[in-house]
């Protein structure tokens, strides 16, 4: 069974323009992923997939620079057609797709994750929080009930996928077109590995979230 993972990356952002490159805590901010995925030896092969060469000090050796067409960079493109066009690129059993953006996740959730979806009990695993609080959804409550407010412990967990990684099986994205099969695996990672970057507020706390775990030994940083 093949498993492959790939990063994908642009250098042209617009909301925060350049910033997988910037410094975060004395690294740049794709180096801590790149070097997570890395140190998966579960995984056969690995690429970054960028349009861009520049890219390319910054991969480690493990990792594999795989040109992509410079259309995919383009704002109004979506993460569906990155997809697409790597699978049509890369032939894989298992695809592991992973972000830069998310500096902090743990090489241990993917691997658990991949490990669900290699033993065949799931089609497709991915990364998500628990949300347990007082939901509301077109003006009305979502999880609770007015008249009978429960503990916040008490309630049904709602999860939200944080876009850390999705794994699938081939067949998952041939057949459906999606990341997330029929059979998928919620793996529920911690508050730090959801931090995802997209803003310059975003940016902020994740330096703020950097130092602290580099100084209380919470992550190999």
């Amino acid at each position: 069974m093949k498993v492959v993972s790939f990063i994908p990356i642009k250098l042209n952002n617009q909301r925060l323009p350049g910033k997988n490159l910037l410094d975060l805590a004395g690294r740049p901010v794709c180096d801590y992923l790149f070097n997570t995925v890395a140190g998966i030896d579960e995984i056969d092969e690995k690429y970054v997939y960028c349009s861009d060469e520049k890219i390319c000090p910054y991969i480690p050796d493990k990792l594999t620079f795989k040109k992509r067409d410079a259309r995919l960079d383009g704002y109004l493109v979506k993460g569906l057609e990155i997809i697409e066009a790597f699978v049509n690129d890369v032939d894989a059993d298992i695809y592991v797709l992973t972000h830069v953006t998310q500096p902090f996740t743990k090489a241990d959730s993917i691997r658990n994750a991949l490990a669900r979806v290699v033993s065949g009990e799931y089609d497709s695993a991915f990364s998500a929080v628990a949300l347990q609080d007082y939901m509301w959804y077109k003006g009305k409550p979502f999880n609770y009930d007015l008249t009978d407010i429960v503990r916040t412990q008490e309630l049904e967990p709602v999860y939200m996928e944080t876009g850390a990684f999705f794994i699938f099986r081939k067949e998952v994205f041939t057949k459906l077109h999606r990341r997330i099969g029929e059979h998928p695996y919620i793996y529920e990672i911690d508050q730090f590995e959801a931090v995802d970057i997209d803003t310059q507020e975003d940016f902020d706390f994740a330096k703020v979230v950097a130092e602290y775990l580099k100084h209380n030994n919470q992550r190999t940083l």
